[in-house]
């Protein structure tokens, strides 16, 4: 059974959201030959705030 965790900064829409598990769902199916009811998928968001790059708050860009 795999699980599989995203992590992104907030911001996406419920429709965005929905279109990434469908294709991520599809390529785990695919790549290790077990049906859609066997993934599961977690979407962990962030404040822009508790993120950097390179020394600068995803806020602060």
């Amino acid at each position: 059974m795999p699980i599989v965790q995203v992590e992104l900064l907030k911001g996406r829409t419920v429709e965005q959201k929905r279109a990434m598990i469908e294709k991520v769902t599809a390529a785990i199916c695919e790549t290790t030959n077990c049906p859609a009811e066997a993934v599961s998928i977690i979407i962990r968001e962030m404040e822009k705030e508790n993120y950097a790059h390179a020394g600068v708050l995803q806020c602060d860009k």
